[in-house]
């Protein structure tokens, strides 16, 4: 086994029990959130481990702990005050974190996740209190590779990294953005089941354009404008590089980039080194998946949809590609499905005459496709104008752009079709692109509604409607876990798309009767088993998986065998104990 830390490591004792073989004691094991116990260090192990006298004498057990946790955590004022209640508890006892957050997954994730974690981005600074991760700067960057090997764990098999161009709906956050890296991590390792303490979070601080922060005394960031061009590169290239030295088997997953250059990114190293986007390729899978469930619940297929995807983004263009790919493996030719997909940005459809930005030419439409429309002037029609004449099945909004789905738009949707697809996908809750209380009137009922930020079901003419939420969460734990226990030398789109086919299966074998679009996020756990057993075989079978000593085992026993589980372990000393 490699060694996880300078100060502890899981071991098997001759009975094939295990335990945590310590290299520290006293004090420092409280302190450090991977080795703290608190009250439920025993006896032995406080007189041992040089803690007798450190705590109170009064033994508990984990499950004593969890509850007097949670009475405190409900005392809480606000969300915000939640997640800081949350965070303080993971920096100062990780595994008891990891078990409340468990315990209590469905009510915990929106705090921990979206749509709280954008109020703790934009407080970064003002609410900071320890340090977790790591931030590489243009003032470290030529140091990176020493201080990945500095790091204190020394395994680490997954790291989400952002350079905060473009968090959430709420862009530029500076050094904010290394917060939803924390929260993503947290998530592979309660949703996903990864080691905490094989990941990292990562923060690439290349200053910020946003002046509320570059005039905030408080602000943590580097003061300086964003780095650009080659500059910006030749930093990305260095971390990527010390990570390739030091930890050869890490995936990488990028987070929250601006989406020329998430684009870009990915372009340049997808091939080169195990790694994806979240906005794109997650967020691709999650709408998709929930797509091909709305269409299964409606008795059709992909291929009959005409989609328009509102915002072209990474997050709005990887969706758009999504459907693409999965109307393909539908049989549709590149031709037929140019005929389904419109995407429409801020200036209307993207069409290829008025298109600067090379990543949209792929699903770029062309002054053909829409010269019987009657548009005047010249421009390029806009939202409601595509709407009204391509006459499409389903509507997705990725725009973080609040209230753009009006009445308008959404009964022109009804109008066309007696049962709409509407999935306004943006987070956080204020930019919702309409409220699913809203779409089910202007739609009188019919509309099918899943959003991106967590709603609650609706009451509509004495009819109850549940309202998944598309979450990303469903997606990214099982992929990434997958390619972490295959070894994986990339991450291939076929992995990818699998990762949305199983998250669409899972949801019509466990969750049809429920009505539902997307799962309850109560099933995550559950979900991204699903998911890293179908991805894990895809990445087995078209090579991307070096661990090819797993084929033709039980994959689904193999990957819940390497689970981490939220327990207290024994704990033994590495070293001698002095006695007196």
């Amino acid at each position: 086994m490699t060694t996880l830390s300078d100060y502890f490591d899981y071991r098997l004792d001759a009975d094939g029990n295990k335990y945590v073989e310590v290299s520290i004691r006293g004090v420092t094991l409280l302190r450090l959130p991977a080795t703290n116990k608190g009250t439920a260090f025993s006896v032995q192990e406080r007189i041992e481990l040089g803690l007798d006298g450190m705590l109170p004498p009064q033994v508990t057990d984990m499950a004593q702990q969890l509850d007097r946790l949670y009475v405190n955590y409900q005392k809480q004022a606000n969300d915000i005050s939640k997640y800081q209640f949350l965070r303080a508890l993971q920096d100062r006892n990780e595994v008891l974190f990891y078990a409340l957050l468990e315990q209590h997954l469905e009510e915990m994730v929106p705090v921990v996740y979206t749509p709280t974690i954008g109020l703790a981005v934009q407080q970064f600074s003002s609410n900071f209190t320890s340090t977790r991760g790591l931030t590489f700067s243009a003032a470290n960057i030529d140091r990176a590779e020493t201080i990945l090997q500095n790091y204190p764990l020394h395994d680490i098999r997954m790291i989400v990294v952002t350079d905060s161009s473009s968090i959430l709906g709420i862009g530029d956050q500076g050094m904010g953005g290394l917060a939803i890296c924390i929260g993503k991590l947290g998530l592979y390792t309660v949703g996903g089941g990864m080691c905490p303490f094989q990941t990292l979070p990562v923060n690439l601080d290349v200053g910020t354009n946003r002046s509320e922060l570059l005039n905030d005394p408080f602000y943590l960031g580097a003061h300086s404008k964003r780095l650009h061009d080659q500059p910006y590169f030749d930093l990305v290239d260095k971390f990527v590089n010390a990570v390739q030295t030091v930890w050869p088997k890490a995936i990488i997953q990028w987070e929250d980039f601006a989406k020329n250059i998430a684009f870009d990114l990915l372009a340049k190293y997808k091939d080169l080194l195990p790694c994806f986007n979240d906005d794109i390729q997650g967020t691709g899978a999650m709408a998709l998946a929930g797509l091909l469930s709305a269409c299964h619940k409606k008795g059709e297929t992909l291929a009959e949809q005409t989609v328009v995807v509102v915002g072209a983004g990474a997050g709005g263009f990887g969706v758009a590609s999504s459907i693409k790919k999965g109307m393909l493996r539908e049989g549709l030719t590149m031709e037929q499905i140019l005929q389904r997909i419109f995407v429409v940005d801020a200036h209307g459809l993207v069409v290829k005459e008025a298109t600067t930005e090379a990543y949209k030419l792929p699903l770029s439409h062309t002054q053909e496709s829409y010269h019987d429309w009657d548009i005047p002037d010249d421009r390029v029609p806009n939202l409601l104008e595509v709407v009204t004449h391509a006459k499409p099945t389903v509507l997705l909004g990725l725009t973080g752009v609040a209230g753009l789905f009006t009445e308008t738009v959404i009964k022109t949707m009804a109008a066309n079709h007696a049962q709409p697809i509407i999935f306004p996908l943006s987070n956080p809750t204020a930019n919702c692109e309409a409220t699913p209380e809203d779409i089910l009137a202007w739609t009188q009922g019919t509309a099918m509604v899943a959003t991106g930020s967590p709603f609650a079901d609706v009451e509509y003419q004495g009819r109850r409607y549940p309202i998944g939420q598309g979450n990303n969460a469903f997606i990214f734990p099982g992929l990434g876990f997958a390619a972490v226990l295959g070894e994986c030398s990339r991450i291939s789109d076929a992995m990818v798309l699998e990762s949305a086919y199983a998250l669409a299966d899972y949801i019509v074998e466990k969750c049809s009767a429920a009505d539902l679009i997307f799962p309850p996020v109560g099933d995550l756990k559950q979900v991204s088993l699903f998911v890293a057993n179908r991805v894990l075989a895809k990445a087995l079978e078209d090579g991307s998986a070096t661990r090819q000593d797993l084929v033709g085992i039980d994959l689904e026993a193999y990957v819940k065998a390497n689970l981490w589980k939220a327990e207290y372990l024994p704990f033994k000393y590495a070293g001698v104990t002095a006695t007196h």
